[in-house]
């Protein structure tokens, strides 16, 4: 026989497995009720689009767009295509294709895996599962401050402390080209001690400049134009009534004058909620209002706001604060002595699943099948609250006994499987 090479999967896109899989779920659920509350329904989009859409929606010079993609060309046909780096752009592309504006605004949420080419490190992989959050049709800063409230009742709900939110109005694209202005004439003047990614974004996208992770610039861009300061009366008032809906709810929340967000299709309204807890990926979840991306993708113009947070960060952040732990043991272990009580014994196990009790099964294949000590160490390994022992006596006299495993107390007893349904309730199997 040949052999072969191990394949391992791809750098920065790692296997979920049990008991990280079950924190997962949990999460997703906890997530499902919240939106429910909030009147948000499910969305699923593709994880495959043609690339124009994000390099349309995103803006041609932003670091996903230039750096992070996985693009291809379908060989069938010559399209281009992309894993998709964000999920605001496809649920738009939805949006627009199906005509679900139609009859007025729209509550949608998503969850589903992203893709980013970029260099993994913690809370920040190659396939990330992202959740979010999305309404659209609407224009009011009321609806910015739902979609902040909902984040804020998905922290409460999950226990979560130390996180932060921070605010900022980007104005309207006039007032951006007024901002833009200024802010090229500012980095002109400073040339000179721009780094190089810098420099080449001066006259595409400097914006992006005011969002430099580079410690060496930012004296530099502590003073240069904010955004705020070139607001006309409408989006002066828009942010006030934001501000103040979110003090009225008593949120707490910072401005800060020199939060962008990464992408272009912002404008008006964009937040952040980060936290110390995580390092240098200290933002947990972001948005803002994208009231032109609709139209820039073919659409017949309306407003739209929306959020997106990072699972692994979320996961990473309840760990450090030592919650999220999720009890995955199961309710029962079954113990057959021999193959010619299997039968029976699963048909006792069926009838106790449909009543919501997990069970696991020593499978016959197992040579520990025929051993009763292994058995019984299998239980207790597998982390079950009970055993239930289908032996020779118990066929013997159609029973079968249910040991404890984790209480302590030796509680052993036998029941009648003429009375399978009252074992859950009785025996509190799914504690």
């Amino acid at each position: 026989m040949p052999r072969f090479e191990k394949l391992t999967g791809v750098k920065g896109m790692n296997d979920i497995m049990p008991p990280q899989s079950a924190a997962v779920e949990w999460l997703e659920g906890r997530i499902r009720t919240v939106m429910a509350r909030y009147a948000y329904k499910n969305i699923r989009t593709p994880i495959v689009e043609r690339t124009p859409l994000f390099v349309r929606g995103l803006g041609q010079v932003t670091d996903v767009v230039e750096k992070e993609m996985y693009s291809f060309e379908d060989r069938l046909n010559g399209d281009p295509l992309t894993l998709r780096p964000e999920g605001t752009a496809g649920v738009v592309r939805s949006v627009i294709e199906h005509s679900m504006l139609y009859d007025g605004g729209k509550r949608f949420y998503y969850i589903g895996p992203m893709f980013r080419h970029e260099r993994p490190q913690r809370g920040r992989y190659r396939q990330f599962d992202q959740i979010g959050a999305e309404a659209l049709g609407f224009s009011g800063a009321e609806i910015d401050a739902e979609l902040i409230l909902l984040a804020v009742a998905l922290w409460s709900d999950l226990g979560l402390t130390d996180v932060r939110l921070e605010l900022n109005s980007l104005g309207q694209p006039e007032e951006r080209h007024e901002h833009r202005k200024a802010l090229i004439a500012y980095f002109e003047s400073h040339h000179d001690e721009l780094d190089e990614d810098s420099r080449r974004r001066l006259h595409t996208n400097p914006l992006r400049i005011l969002d430099t992770k580079n410690p060496a610039l930012q004296k530099i861009v502590d003073g240069a134009p904010r955004p705020i300061d070139y607001l006309g009366e409408q989006s002066l008032a828009h942010f006030s009534d934001l501000k103040r809906i979110l003090d009225e709810n008593q949120v707490s929340y910072t401005v800060n004058p020199r939060l962008v967000r990464g992408l272009d299709y912002y404008n008006l309204t964009v937040f952040e909620f980060t936290t110390d807890r995580l390092g240098s990926q200290g933002t947990v979840c972001a948005g803002g209002r994208y009231d032109y991306l609709i139209e820039n993708l073919g659409g017949k113009s309306a407003p739209a706001v929306g959020w997106a947070l990072g699972v692994d960060r979320i996961l990473e952040l309840l760990k450090e604060q030592g919650l999220g732990e999720i009890d995955t043991a199961l309710d029962a272990y079954a113990i057959v002595a021999n193959l010619s009580g299997l039968p029976r014994a699963l048909r006792v196990l069926q009838k106790l699943r449909s009543e919501g009790v997990s069970i696991q099964m020593q499978a016959s294949s197992d040579s520990a099948m025929a051993s009763l000590k292994s058995q019984f160490k299998r239980a207790d390994s597998s982390g079950a609250h009970f055993a239930l022992v289908f032996g020779d006596e118990e066929v013997k006299t159609n029973s079968v006994t249910i040991k404890s495993l984790r209480d302590g107390t030796g509680l052993q007893v036998s029941q009648s499987l003429d009375s399978i349904s009252d074992w859950a309730p009785t025996l509190q199997l799914r504690a």
